[in-house]
């Protein structure tokens, strides 16, 4: 174990946030009962937010940021965890009040781990991430709310961010028709390759939705809100329904009570953050069973940590496909 790791710190004084490269010692880490040697995290929406200070992610400041990690652990007074072992790690506050995954060594609850899959690498994990991970969690909400495949098509929002690829790659896989909506026509190849049967502008979804639309979809991932999801749920099929997990395009809803009543649909909200470690278990369980990883290396790009701060400016302007691997 290294006396000193280096460590990404985000700063506030008064109102001005900074980013900067720091070294750390394991006395400046947070209190916890497993100390895990970081090797890969990633960057999502959520990290970019964090970054750029353009949310209020950051609760508490200093803060180290990274929302996921992957690693091996170093020391351990947890009893379902010894040194040696491969974990990962996603949300639970972490980036937010507890320090992340943009770090050479984390200090964290035993009980935030989960054990890493044997079918996967550290630097797969993190390929799926806390985007793949919640892709999962809404495949498993739709499945517990009885969309099954041949109910008909599966329409998957900001299809070609993190979420969106490894939904429509997991959703395919298990035999939906699924059609990807998205602003960048130009990713359509991509969104094929990963199984979409048909492709939708974003515009399609993001105009001023009405109570009730055509009857479209069986079922639905969204990861933007607002008007999109919105439509999304004027447009469901009787006893179809909605996971819905992102806020990229607000936090309002401007929609009726019309669809539930009257179609009988569902609005599946969907955490990821505060997760119960059982529904965790199961999702990466299932993830090690349904992701094709082949399809992974198609999805993913891997950054060193020196390049998080432009990254976090990309994928806020909509210039990220897929999943961002960070190698620390």
């Amino acid at each position: 174990m290294k006396d000193r790791f280096k460590a990404i710190m985000i700063r506030k004084d008064g109102d001005k946030q900074s980013v900067e490269d720091t070294e750390l010692g394991l006395n400046d880490l947070m209190d916890g009962d497993v100390v895990v040697a970081v090797s890969h995290s990633t960057l999502n929406y959520k990290d970019g937010l964090a970054l750029t200070g353009r949310a209020p992610i950051v609760r508490k400041f200093p803060m180290i940021p990274g929302i996921d990690l992957a690693g091996t652990v170093e020391t351990s007074s947890h009893p379902d965890f010894k040194p040696g072992d491969k974990v990962l790690l996603n949300g639970y506050g972490l980036s937010e009040v507890h320090f992340g995954g943009y770090s050479e060594y984390a200090r964290v609850k035993g009980d935030w781990l989960v054990p890493l899959p044997k079918q996967f690498s550290p630097a797969e994990a993190m390929a799926i991430g806390t985007a793949g991970y919640t892709a999962m969690l809404c495949v498993l909400a739709l499945e517990d709310a009885g969309i099954k495949p041949g109910n008909g098509p599966i329409v998957v929002t900001g299809a070609a961010g993190g979420v969106g690829s490894v939904a429509i790659a997991l959703l395919a896989k298990l035999g939906h028709e699924v059609t990807a909506s998205t602003g960048r026509p130009e990713e359509e190849a991509y969104l094929k390759s990963l199984g979409a049967s048909a492709i939708i502008p974003r515009a399609e979804l993001s105009a001023e939705p009405r109570a009730l639309g055509k009857e479209r979809w069986a079922g639905a991932v969204d990861s933007v809100g607002s008007k999109t999801l919105a439509n999304v749920i004027s447009t469901l099929r009787y006893g179809g329904a909605v996971a819905a997990c992102g806020l990229a395009a607000g936090l309002d809803l401007p929609t009726s009570v019309a669809p539930f009543v009257l179609r009988n649909v569902s609005l599946l909200g969907i955490d990821s953050v505060q997760m119960h470690k059982p529904r965790r278990l199961q999702a990466w369980q299932r993830l090690a069973e349904d992701l094709d990883i082949t399809k992974l290396s198609a999805i993913t790009q891997t950054i060193p940590l020196s390049g998080v701060r432009q990254a976090a400016e990309d994928i806020l302007a909509g210039k990220i496909r897929g999943r961002l691997v960070v190698e620390i």
